[in-house]
């Protein structure tokens, strides 16, 4: 309450990536101990359905950060004593770079949304993992999410993702691998069939080339007696702005190079969903990809047709407007076993993983499921959109 009705009116008269960068400084220093997060995480921290098992790896709960909000790893371990699950840092990308110029974030407060246009802007992906082995990991699952540099052609991708997966795979519990930002060039190309394959199948083989055979533990990568790590879950992270042959693709991808899971969606280029004065507002605001609630019916309806393609062989992680329990739960009854917010933690404050938990809890109960993974995928069949 008090975000909502004090700090939130606050921030919001600031410039926006302005007033992101404050609350991600602000937030780094105030829970900037050990004690202070341990304060923090017994406020916040809940674990309604006991640990969660997904590709491999525990989860305290579902509710995670998606990229973008800590794109350097800076705060990754303060925003884990918020009670998030899991936090996915990045993107990052082989190369150091700036992004798109400034302005490049807007708010629809009507709308309850954002479009941005930033471009992974960086530090790249050696720095985040040097942050990471400098400060100690979150106690939290922690993802990376790696992106082509922006200077390299499409056509020399792949020698790009391998480069910055070296770098972050000894840091990272999962790494998904973005290829549908709408704010760098040509990036959604690789999400055809044959550089689609190309790309992810480089990728499982570097994975399996830096391995030895091992345990993982708590969701941590351990060392081998002979050096190696663990083989870490690849994911993908698609766009919401595709057919479903686009998504039958993908899926039948994904099986045969051995991906741990899609994550569902990214921003969309599309401006449906907004309201008058929203439309009148993006017309200024130029390019770039809109998230919140606006994308929350087609990113559930991609996620419910993945699961119906998937039939369980891939573990979904939902994302795409998701502010409340109920938005969370529309996306696990549709099939995601995980789900993450961005717009939604813009909006709703530092409580909104504590508050979607306990409303998870209340609804799964309310719905007679004893278990989440009971939950997953129950309404598939019926969140359809026209896709």
């Amino acid at each position: 309450m008090f975000y909502r009705s004090l700090l939130r009116p606050a921030l919001f008269r600031l410039d926006p990536e302005r007033a992101h960068e404050f609350a991600l400084h602000t937030l780094s220093a105030a829970l900037g101990t050990g004690f202070a997060r341990r304060a923090a995480a017994r406020r916040f921290s809940r674990s309604p359905f006991g640990k969660l098992e997904r590709f491999g790896i525990e989860f305290d709960n579902p509710v995670g950060l998606a990229a973008g909000f800590d794109k350097n790893g800076a705060a990754a371990r303060q925003l884990a004593a918020l009670g998030f699950g899991f936090v996915e840092v990045g993107t990052v990308t082989r190369l150091a770079q700036p992004g798109n110029p400034r302005p490049r974030l807007f708010r629809l407060p009507e709308d309850r949304a954002l479009i941005n246009r930033q471009g992974f802007n960086n530090d790249g992906a050696a720095a985040l993992a040097s942050r990471v082995a400098r400060d100690g990991k979150p106690r939290c699952v922690l993802g990376v999410n790696i992106g082509k540099s922006r200077v390299v052609p499409v056509e020399e991708a792949v020698p790009d993702y391998l480069a910055s997966f070296e770098q972050v795979h000894p840091c990272a519990d999962y790494v998904t691998v973005n290829i549908s930002s709408p704010n760098t060039p040509h990036l959604r190309e690789l999400q055809r069939a044959d550089a689609l394959e190309t790309l992810l199948a480089a990728l499982q083989q570097r994975n399996r080339e830096l391995c030895a055979p091992e345990e993982r533990t708590g969701g941590a990568a351990v060392r081998a007696a002979g050096g190696g790590l663990a083989q870490v879950p690849l994911l993908v992270k698609i766009a919401p702005d595709l057919e479903v042959s686009d998504l039958e693709m993908i899926v039948d991808v994904a099986r045969r190079v051995g991906l741990a899971g899609i994550v569902a969606t990214n921003t969309t280029t599309g401006r449906a969903g907004l309201g008058r004065t929203g439309t009148e507002r993006v017309a200024a605001f130029g390019a770039g990809g809109l998230s919140g609630a606006p994308l929350r019916e087609r990113a559930t309806g991609i996620v419910a047709a993945l699961y119906r393609l998937a039939r369980g062989s891939l573990t979904i992680v939902g994302v795409g407007g998701v502010f409340t329990a109920a938005d969370a739960w529309e996306k696990i009854c549709a099939g995601a076993s995980l789900v993450q917010l961005y717009t939604g933690f813009v909006y709703q404050g530092v409580a909104a993983a504590r508050d979607i938990n306990d409303g998870l809890a209340a609804l799964a109960a309310r719905g007679g499921f004893s278990t989440l993974d009971a939950a997953v995928g129950c309404r598939a069949d019926e969140l359809t959109v026209n896709l």
